[in-house]
């Protein structure tokens, strides 16, 4: 296995870079904050568990991995995975797990498997990136709306559940103001920067954020808020983990594996187009997997569960000016210092306005614009993008690479033929 060492370009070179990479390595820990403690809790496993997965996947995916961009750590595809392994072999059976999948994406770096990735058709990528943008924007509606999840284990039908119980129990209007103020502040805020010609470089997410927590204190509105914040992450927990586990534990660790593998690296792509990556730029994806073994097997030894690269966290790095992996070990480190010194204060920010910028995002990520251009291309492409965007929306993501991979085959064969 060839893993190339850390160049100088994959750290700031210039004080703008560091003091852009720093900016946006703080928007990505507020935003990362409250889903690294909902991802956990929603698996079945103690707030704590979220924020060490955060901590020590982050920085350690960032430190080996191969993408400039990527923001790693606990997220809502992972959660699907581990939720029924939880409830059948309990959280003791996390480090046990954490560790072969580990081992399993570390082998697949070895043999290079990771150059697969860079063969899946743009097309499916894009079809992808649209179906990941939906998913992100329905797993917000219990944050915006301020209840809980509905039944079900599609984003779809939760999210239609999830609504359903709301009109019936009655629409709770202070969260959906909150929502709609954040994303004002979000789309507007950096317009009003342009039109006064500022020099200042201020995330519109922390804007958002930070406005949406005022007006609910100023106001004194009744909203459900971040809360405590647990201090005691980064427990070893290896002591759990017991040969004999390993033989029931291998499947599910190798489903894992792909999950870790296939969102980490099409995370990855999709960064690089947003910041249309040179070719010196680009991220290497064999290096990548390297990066996502060893932060899941770390992160899962220290009381954490399986992290990979996480799309949502990684397009809000990217549209907070990142410029280097620097970005995602600051919003490691903040998260760090969050749990130890800052807690009171994050404490207070209101989950629907965490909602708001992650639907704000996901209508970045979506890009109409980009869109409309890719549908408009031939017929061919637009047909396998949409079939990808459609099962990843309504069925789960590796379920539609597969099958957008499996359009794109069958509809060049089609062509050829004609």
């Amino acid at each position: 296995m060839k893993i190339s060492y850390l160049s100088r370009n994959d750290f700031p070179t210039t004080r703008s870079d560091f003091r852009d990479d720093l900016i946006a390595g703080v928007t990505v820990s507020v935003v990362a904050l409250p889903l690294a403690l909902g991802f956990a809790v929603t698996t079945g496993m103690p707030p704590s568990a979220g924020l060490t997965t955060a901590i020590l996947a982050g920085f350690l995916a960032a430190l080996f991995g191969g993408s400039r961009y990527q923001v790693s750590g606990p997220t809502g595809a992972m959660t699907v995975v581990l939720i029924p392994i939880v409830s059948k072999y309990g959280i003791g059976a996390i480090p046990a797990l954490g560790l072969i999948a580990g081992i399993f994406v570390a082998i697949a770096a070895a043999l290079r498997l990771g150059t697969i990735i860079n063969r899946v058709p743009w097309a499916v990528v894009e079809g992808f990136t649209v179906g990941i943008a939906c998913v992100i924007a329905l797993q917000q509606i219990p944050l915006a709306l301020e209840v809980g999840k509905g039944d079900g284990d599609r984003t779809v039908i939760v999210a239609w559940n999830t609504v359903a119980g709301a009109i019936e129990s009655g629409i709770n209007w202070r969260s959906l103001s909150v929502v709609a103020l954040t994303l004002i502040v979000k789309f507007n805020f950096p317009k009003i920067l342009r039109r006064i010609n500022s020099d200042l470089h201020i995330p519109a997410s922390i804007m958002a954020i930070a406005s949406a927590t005022i007006f609910c204190k100023a106001l004194s509105l009744d909203v459900h808020v971040i809360g405590e914040i647990p201090k005691t992450i980064a427990v070893w927990a290896g002591k759990t983990v017991r040969l004999e586990d390993f033989s029931h534990l291998i499947w599910p660790a190798f489903l894992i594996a792909i999950l870790v593998a296939v969102e980490s690296l099409l995370s990855a792509r999709v960064a690089d187009g947003m910041v249309h990556a040179k070719q010196d730029e680009r991220y290497q994806p064999n290096k990548e997997l390297f990066g996502q073994g060893i932060a899941t097997i770390v992160a899962s030894l220290f009381g954490g569960m399986p992290a990979t690269g996480a799309i949502a966290r990684t397009s809000v790095n990217v549209r907070s000016h990142a410029k280097t992996r620097v970005a995602a070990m600051v919003h490691a480190f903040v998260l760090l210092l969050v749990v130890l010194l800052f807690s009171p204060l994050v404490s207070a920010i209101p989950t629907a306005a965490i909602g708001g910028v992650l639907i704000g995002t996901s209508y970045r990520i979506l890009n109409p614009r980009s869109l409309r251009e890719s549908l408009q291309t031939t017929k061919s492409e637009a047909l396998v993008l949409i079939i990808t965007a459609l099962v990843t929306l309504f069925v789960d993501l590796i379920w539609g690479i597969a099958s957008g991979i499996m359009a794109h085959f069958i509809v060049n064969r089609i062509n050829r033929r004609i």
